[in-house]
């Protein structure tokens, strides 16, 4: 492990102590504070004089959200904090010292926490002004579009102060990697006593038992098969194509580990400080919450069930064991894809370019290096792949066949997730396209070859189907008139 990794590891730890103190406040102003406070030192902690970018992009976001009409809040406040990313990750070409990799995660979540709340607020403000015009028109009436009822939290998103964003933005939960939450979340934790009757310390204990056990297998499988042996000369001199091909596998396989116990121990940050709990009834989603109202569910706290779901950030379990490449992204890094979704996705005006839309926006996200691009914008290629042969193939398939075929893709979607993140990893253009060509760019070509084939072959499945309904037609046709004789008989 790097230095920015034993750095990283230890502030989750502190974070994670830090939740049965902050949990056991009783003055929920206090311990609001005392959750930013502790942020606040987090990131100084982390990132030292380079805390002073949080600082200023939350100053500028902030700005944006309170300053600009709600019309257009989001977009402004959208652009500013995306854009800051720039200066942010190129500060060497003006002589200022490199961002480390903590910071540089810090800035990504303050990002998404500044911008969302900036289309919380947007999205809020057109709810109110379609009542309004609803109310006048005098249109209101008991069947209306749920989606479009006004509620108490419309109208404090309308009533923000610049204390409550930076409170948001800074607290010590999610601060260092996340996971994102919305500012209902944030502010749910601190008016609702959901946290005081959630199975806190049962769920930490759990997910440390599995964050040790990932961070075990992340140390072993780098000790056996270390990223930098893939950027030796020994590699490309020494080793064989199919060895290099086959390389990619344990490199993911690491990185994999790696993330998983980053994000467990971030999720016990959240479960030991009762952060993101909410009944089960409330039906929470990843990232945006309870999808169903829970305020009644307030008085009679003590006789619900709770979950942790609106703070899981990767479903482990599913990524792992799902068949295909697209169920795959699905469950990985799901609140930061909620994020996504809400607010590129939905938004973007050109409904036939919004998929392209969002895999940009999170290369541009997660960084400026090839290889981000070369991961992230590769993925959209491979699924278009996947989804032919799916209909194929795999689609009507049924009992052993099935079974046969899914094994086959859920190989193939660790190929595909190996080829890809290896080249993430590598990072930089040079490394990217040594590796690639080693390997003669196997993955690629096969997939364009893939796609090709499985094309044709859906316009001859096609063709064929066509032809088939023709001639039930034609027989059906040519029946018709026997059958009215026989009636007429």
């Amino acid at each position: 492990m790097n230095i920015d990794d034993v750095i990283y590891v230890l502030c989750l730890l502190a974070c994670i102590g830090a939740g049965s103190f902050v949990r056991k406040l009783r003055d929920e102003t206090q311990r609001k504070y005392v959750c930013s406070i502790l942020g606040l030192i987090v990131v100084i902690v982390v990132s030292g004089f380079h805390s002073l970018h949080c600082a200023i992009s939350v100053a500028l976001g902030t700005a944006s959200v309170l300053l600009v009409h709600p019309s257009n809040c989001h977009v402004v406040t959208f652009v500013v904090m995306f854009g800051y990313l720039v200066f942010f990750r190129l500060v060497y070409l003006f002589g200022l010292p490199t961002v480390p990799g903590p910071t540089n995660m810090i800035q990504m979540l303050l990002t998404l926490k500044v911008s969302g709340i900036a289309f919380e607020k947007t999205a809020a403000w057109k709810r109110i002004r379609a009542s309004d015009e609803r109310q006048n028109n005098e249109q209101q009436d008991a069947n209306s579009d749920p989606s479009l009822n006004v509620t108490s939290y419309d109208l404090s998103l309308q009533q923000l102060t610049a204390t409550e964003i930076v409170l948001y933005s800074f607290n010590y939960v999610g601060v260092l990697t996340g996971p994102y939450y919305r500012y209902r979340t944030y502010r749910d934790y601190f008016e609702t006593p959901f946290k005081d009757h959630a199975p806190c310390v049962p769920a930490t204990i759990q997910q440390l038992k599995a964050a040790v056990f990932y961070c075990s297998l992340y140390l072993l499988a780098n000790y056996l098969w270390p990223l930098e042996y893939a950027m030796s000369d020994e590699f490309y001199n020494d080793r064989s194509v199919i060895y290099r091909v086959l390389y990619v596998w344990p490199t993911f396989f690491i990185f994999r580990a790696r993330i998983y116990t980053g994000l467990t121990l971030s999720e016990c940050v959240c479960t030991m400080a009762g952060f993101g709990a909410y009944p089960d009834d409330a039906d929470t989603n990843n990232g945006e919450g309870p999808r169903k109202p829970y305020q009644n569910m307030i008085k009679d706290a003590e006789k619900h069930s709770y979950n942790f779901t609106t703070i899981v950030n990767t479903r482990v379990l599913d990524v792992e064991r799902c068949w295909t490449f697209r169920e795959g992204m699905k469950h990985w890094n799901v609140c930061v894809q909620y994020w996504l979704a809400v607010n590129v996705y939905k938004l973007f005006p050109i409904k036939k370019y919004r998929t392209g839309a969002i895999f940009l926006c999170s290369a541009y996200w997660h960084g400026f290096r090839p290889g981000h691009y070369f991961c992230i914008m590769g993925a959209p290629f491979y699924v278009i792949m996947e989804d032919t042969w799916h209909k194929l193939v795999r689609k009507d398939a049924v009992g052993m066949r099935r079974t046969v075929i899914d094994v086959i893709f859920w190989i193939c979607k660790w190929f595909g997730f190996s080829y890809l993140g290896t080249a993430f990893l590598l990072s930089s253009f040079d490394n990217i396209w040594r590796f690639y060509s080693s390997v003669y760019h196997i993955g690629y070509i096969t997939w364009a070859l893939l796609v090709a084939v499985g094309v044709y072959l859906t316009k001859l499945k096609k063709s064929a189907e066509r032809k088939a309904k023709r001639a039930a037609d034609s027989i059906a046709a040519a029946g018709e008139p026997d059958a009215v004789k026989q009636k007429a008989q």
